[in-house]
């Protein structure tokens, strides 16, 4: 172990450690020299310290029967996915340096990852200056919108491509699509989160498929004024929002919620799931099983992920499926990053079953 410039330990390997399994000269230059950091953006190699160089075939559970050339891959660390999501572990080719992926309960389906060590370690900083809006990316601090978004995306693609021949992986692709759309809506004014750009919704779903409300369709329970601008001035998605019912109460919807008059029902997000407003605090909810559930923090940023999942379909669209065919578990978890980046509501310790999240774990049947 040695100690990098920024105090943190690094991960190195002794000449004797790698002989045995590393011939590729720069990668055992790498390990035996600078070594790994335990973290780095999204990748952890915690594993490697805790367990030392393990080849593949002896980190999987049981007995395993692998082809050659995977049996003696080297575990080097693991991707850091959201809370609930099992982790994928980074895999080395000791012979050619090529970094790939895998989960240890399905060694079998590897996915290319990287071309080397340092090109893997570059993507990961670069992640995460994005992340800090630092280094290239600091002159897009302060700024927000599609456009600022669309900038952020074309430098980090652009910047994975050159360590790839053009190639990325979809690991990468993904995050150079998703991430940067946190910079789409703004801080939002007193009272919501967010600030979400004009029109925004419109462009994005339709004309004419955006509800927006008026003074009279509000019931006195729902006293939260910034929830009230946002209705009448942004809107929601018609195809969450309930248009026929002008926002009844829990207590005029369901004859035995008799004490939820503050409960607004906004619409429903499954057959049976409901989507439920607080009126008096803003926050938005799900009503399922007769069972309240934290959703979002309040209606900009139930908008901002309504906006996400069915900008995310777009993207995948334009790329003919490549994402969500060939990487979707990659794909939810950088969609879950970025919507925790403005609102953890899901993501929070201890929380509570949360309907975005397990939908985008592929656990829920939703319409979205």
């Amino acid at each position: 172990m040695s100690m990098t410039d920024a105090g943190v330990t690094a991960i190195t390997l002794t000449e004797a450690e790698l002989d045995r399994w590393v011939t590729h000269a720069p990668t055992r230059g790498l390990l035996a020299g600078p070594g790994l950091p335990p973290d780095t953006g999204p990748l952890t190699f915690a594993p490697l310290r805790a367990h030392g160089l393990r080849r593949l075939a002896d980190a999987t559970d049981g007995p395993c029967r692998l082809a050659d050339e995977l049996r003696d891959r080297l575990v080097i660390g693991e991707l850091l996915n959201p809370a609930g999501m099992e982790r994928e572990s980074i895999l080395l080719d000791g012979a050619t340096g090529e970094i790939t992926t895998a989960y240890l309960a399905d060694p079998w389906r590897t996915r290319p990852f990287a071309p080397s060590l340092t090109t893997m370690l570059r993507f990961a900083a670069v992640t995460e200056e994005l992340a800090g809006l630092r280094g290239r990316f600091a002159s897009l601090a302060g700024r927000y919108g599609p456009g600022v978004a669309g900038e952020a995306s074309r430098r980090l693609l652009a910047l994975f491509e050159a360590g790839t021949d053009g190639a990325v992986p979809p690991y990468w692709k993904a995050a150079a699509l998703i991430r940067p759309l946190s910079l789409v809506p703004a801080p939002g004014p007193a009272g919501l989160a967010l600030e979400m750009p004009g029109r925004l919704l419109d462009q994005e779903f339709g004309h004419g498929r955006v509800a927006r409300f008026e003074e009279t369709d509000f019931p006195p329970t729902l006293t939260h004024e910034p929830t009230r601008r946002f209705l009448r001035e942004t809107g929601l998605p018609e195809e969450v929002v309930d248009t026929e019912l002008l926002l009844p109460t829990l207590t005029e919807h369901y004859a035995d919620e008799s004490e939820a008059d503050h409960l607004i029902r906004l619409g429903s997000l499954s057959p049976d799931t409901t989507l439920v407003l607080d009126g008096r605090t803003g926050a938005v909810l799900t009503y399922s099983d007769a069972t309240l559930h934290p959703l979002n923090t309040d209606v900009s940023t139930l908008a901002f992920t309504l906006w996400l999942l069915h900008h995310e379909r777009t993207i995948d669209t334009h790329l003919s499926g490549e994402l969500t065919t060939l990487a979707y578990d990659q794909l939810a978890a950088a969609m879950l990053d970025t919507l925790a980046v403005l609102d953890p509501t899901g993501m929070s310790p201890g929380s509570s079953w949360h309907y975005w999240t397990e939908l985008l774990r592929g656990e829920t049947d939703g319409v979205l």
